[in-house]
């Protein structure tokens, strides 16, 4: 049998490979959010797509799926399961088959089921975000990064960007911030006892007590509060003020947050969020 050098050079060579390979081609674009259009060689996802969504190179998928990469880091496992909206189990298979132990019961989940995934697509006109136990930010829909502004590093954690980070949309009296504060601390120490095992939770924790006096304060003084459903005025600088009601939903067995704004109808915040989501996807790629 005569088989070219492309042919082999397109085959996955590992387990790893073959199972992304065969992730890719049963997820449909438009389950994700993608649109369908254009000639297709199959039904699923094409590399580049798959890119987008996981914020991996297209060259790197490609390496791991003929085996020229065997050893992505537990980061890249993560967003590729998140970006295939694989299953809990599946999940676990993929990290198994790029040689890492699945997380264990004592870390943070970061896991986002598929539902969650749909509810997500099913609210594109509301801003709304998803957040691990220790407030990372793990996914957010367009018109909550248009919104809140686009995120990244240290500043993905909420915690962290309250604490030590000056910049920020919402508007906050000296009241209002530091009930705020006190209820993120009192959270993130429920969040340690909870996933004692968790590093980077201590990494957090420990260089969030060294840079900030405040942050500091309230862990020693063992501060107690909760996030509450509340109405904030977030200062956009393209669409001006907009009051907005912020809630925060609790995802029963895997600790996700939630974090959903919504405008009451009728009312110059409600037109606002409307023309936000119409300009917003221009702003962020301009």
């Amino acid at each position: 049998m005569n088989v070219s050098l492309a042919t082999i050079e397109g085959m996955a060579t590992t387990e790893l490979g073959a199972a992304l390979r065969h992730w890719r081609d049963h997820v449909l674009p438009q389950a994700v959010g993608l649109s369908a259009g254009g000639r297709r060689r199959t039904a699923g996802l094409r590399r580049e797509e798959l890119s987008q969504l996981a914020g991996i190179s297209a060259d790197y998928i490609i390496r791991l799926e003929q085996g020229r990469a065997t050893n992505p880091s537990r980061q890249i496992v993560e967003a590729l399961a998140c970006a295939l909206r694989l299953t809990q189990d599946e999940r676990d298979h993929l990290f198994r088959l790029a040689g890492l132990a699945p997380p264990r019961p004592g870390t943070v989940p970061q896991h986002i089921t598929p539902g969650v995934h749909r509810m997500l697509d099913r609210l594109t006109g509301t801003p709304v975000a998803v957040f691990d136990a220790a407030w990372n930010q793990l996914l957010a829909n367009s018109l909550y990064t248009a919104l809140m502004g686009e995120w990244h590093g240290n500043d993905l954690n909420a915690v962290w960007r309250n604490f030590l980070n000056p910049y920020n949309r919402v508007r906050h009296t000296t009241e209002s911030k530091g009930a705020l504060q006190a209820a993120q601390v009192a959270d993130l120490r429920r969040t340690a006892g909870l996933y004692p095992d968790d590093a980077h939770l201590r990494s957090l924790i420990a260089e969030l007590r060294g840079r900030s006096t405040q942050f500091d304060n309230l862990w020693e003084s063992a501060a107690v509060g909760e996030h509450e459903a509340g109405r904030k005025t977030i200062d956009h600088p393209q669409v001006g003020a907009l009051t907005l009601d912020c809630d925060v939903l609790s995802v029963a067995g895997s600790d996700l947050r939630i974090m959903v704004y919504t405008a009451q109808p009728g009312t110059e915040g409600a037109d606002r969020l409307a023309l936000l989501s119409v300009i917003g996807t221009q702003l962020l790629t301009g």
